[in-house]
């Protein structure tokens, strides 16, 4: 294990639990592919491949984030944007940054050192991913929960993370979640002004981080400086497992069977885990079978244009 690595993100793994919130610290403010520069020529190359995602700052914290682009649509181009981020009224992301070859050298940085902690709470680390928000002052990151574990890290700027815990059905109910993983869809998700008061606040700066289990609703406003933030995301044998559970409660719902919350009855968690999982190999099998690409879960990296 590379030492230098280890040090860019510091977590305290005697307190480390993978299921639950936590803050983070890193050295990554001053890497050179983080660079305002280096990510003006990563957005011209990632919008010409469909990957940069944005809207304007008129989105707000009850917008639904998977429409939030059409809602308030953001015109310039994203190397404009990112070149004139302080007055862009903007919210961008580059998604999926590990499918760019140079960045992808970053995110196994981050990540490798990271793994062997991981691995020994949490293993089967696969679908890795990156993904950086360029972010106009004062702007908001709709409400919204995402299947990965994530380490997110403030470069530059300062935000402040609302979020809530995974097992909250306040914040979202056992239904969002079933739904969410079944066909991507977070429209069961609702935002209440109430729910700051639920929620963990951290308040980001350079150097500054969190770690939030996968499906933790999560809300993030902009300081009055242009931010820069990178996320680290990933898979494990649970979160795979668990991502199959709430589909295939899902799917049962729609056969008017409702079933006890994943979690809660083992035996069940057990016999859908099982059948589901066969049901996915086979499927996976077909495809290569008949010369299409993989979708599978358990790929090394996010595979670019999955849901």
């Amino acid at each position: 294990m590379n030492s230098s690595v280890v040090e860019r993100v510091s977590v305290d793994w005697a307190e480390f639990d993978p299921w639950r919130i936590r803050p983070v610290r890193h050295r990554l403010m001053e890497h050179p592919l983080l660079q305002l520069d280096a990510l003006t020529e990563l957005g011209k190359r990632q919008e010409a491949k469909g990957r940069v995602r944005t809207h304007s700052s008129g989105a707000g914290p009850g917008t639904p984030f998977n429409v939030a682009p059409r809602l308030h649509p953001h015109r310039m181009s994203a190397a404009d944007t990112l070149r004139g981020i302080r007055d862009a009224k903007a919210w961008m992301s580059l998604l999926n940054v590990q499918s760019d070859p140079l960045y992808r050298t970053l995110v196994d940085e981050v990540l490798d050192g990271l793994k062997p902690g991981i691995d020994s709470l949490d293993p089967g680390m696969c679908y890795r991913g990156g993904w950086i928000f360029i972010t106009s002052p004062n702007t908001v990151t709709p409400f919204h929960f995402d299947k990965e574990h994530n380490f997110i890290l403030q470069v530059s700027g300062r935000k402040t993370l609302h979020v809530w815990d995974h097992r909250d059905t306040v914040a979202a109910s056992e239904r969002a979640r079933d739904r969410f993983h079944a066909y991507h869809q977070r429209d069961l998700l609702s935002w209440d002004e109430s729910l700051r008061e639920r929620a963990q606040m951290f308040h980001l700066e350079p150097g500054a981080g969190a770690y939030m289990p996968s499906t933790s609703p999560h809300m993030v406003e902009t300081g009055d400086e242009p931010s820069v933030t990178i996320s680290f995301t990933y898979y494990t044998r649970a979160t795979r497992r668990r991502s199959l559970l709430h589909r295939a409660h899902e799917r049962m719902r729609e056969r008017g069977i409702e079933l006890a919350p994943v979690g809660t009855n083992a035996m069940l968690d057990a016999c859908l885990h099982a059948g589901y999982r066969t049901l996915d190999d086979t499927r996976e099998w077909v495809r290569r079978r008949v010369g299409k690409p993989a979708r599978s879960d358990g790929a090394a990296y996010a595979i670019t244009g999955a849901l």
